[in-house]
């Protein structure tokens, strides 16, 4: 995986040369957006108890907030969003709300495919798919490959998907691979290892965004967000919009990015 570069450095700016992207707000700087967003969504069961909903309501409202996000981020010019919608751990939540969520996504995707291809969006899934149900599978399957060749923004979903076990799987792929004698240990290094994970071709996230007021990353990327900048916000997920993206973006352009080093003298 290839370290992010500082959004102030000039190979950053070359790399967002070209027309400035319509829609995006004059208080961005282009050159600075960050080219990876991460997102945990979180709040939609709170969003749901506060207006007296079933818990079923927020997640239906969260699938807009994401549609909404995806198309902002394409828009601006963001290349790749990769978006928590269903952890290792969620499978301990209530039968009844699991089983919702796995019909959700099945209507999601049949719903929503043709508009992904239109908007030329590659979408894939990452996680442990198999637990998943097997229609579920089969729609994941046909989504990835029709959108494959996309040259629009990269759309990661994390399905069925922790870090732990991400780390755990690919530490496992290698050690298979020294004990058939195909790799020397002293070989393994972090691009190598990387190469492993399920995000292996991607750059690691520049923003993790989480909603909600929650201060944890809860089994999420683990590796990929080294040095990713944080951005914490109180707004519940259903209701991120436009507004909360741009706050987003402008504290990420705030920062000054030094991946373990220091300011440089003024």
């Amino acid at each position: 995986m290839s370290r992010a570069l500082a959004t102030d450095s000039p190979m950053a700016s070359a790399l967002t040369s070209g027309p400035r992207p319509l829609g995006l707000p004059a208080e961005l700087d282009q050159a600075r957006l960050p080219r990876h967003v991460a997102l945990i969504m979180d709040g939609n069961g709170r969003w749901a108890r506060r207006r007296g909903l079933p818990r079923v309501m927020g997640h239906r409202e969260g699938v807009e907030a994401l549609k909404r996000t995806l198309r902002l981020c394409s828009d601006w010019g963001i290349g790749t969003l990769t978006a928590y919608a269903f952890s290792t751990e969620n499978w301990n939540r209530p039968g009844e709300e699991v089983s919702f969520l796995m019909a959700l996504f099945e209507r999601v995707l049949q719903r929503e495919l043709q508009g992904l291809e239109r908007e030329r969006v590659r979408i894939r899934f990452l996680g442990n798919l198999e637990p998943l149900p097997l229609g579920l599978q089969r729609l994941i399957a046909d989504a990835m490959a029709r959108t494959a060749a996309n040259e629009g923004i990269r759309f990661n979903v994390c399905t069925n998907y922790g870090g732990r076990a991400e780390l755990v799987e690919a530490a496992r792929r290698l050690a298979e691979r020294v004990a058939r004698g195909e790799l020397d240990p002293a070989a393994i290094d972090e691009t190598r290892f990387a190469a492993e994970l399920h995000t292996a071709g991607e750059n690691d996230p520049d923003l993790l965004i989480r909603t909600s007021g929650e201060q944890r990353i809860s089994n999420f990327l683990l590796w990929q967000l080294a040095y990713a900048e944080m951005h914490i916000t109180d707004v519940l997920w259903p209701d991120f919009d436009q507004a909360a993206l741009l706050a987003a973006l402008l504290d990420y352009q705030s920062r000054q990015r030094r991946f373990g080093g220091v300011d440089s003298p003024g």
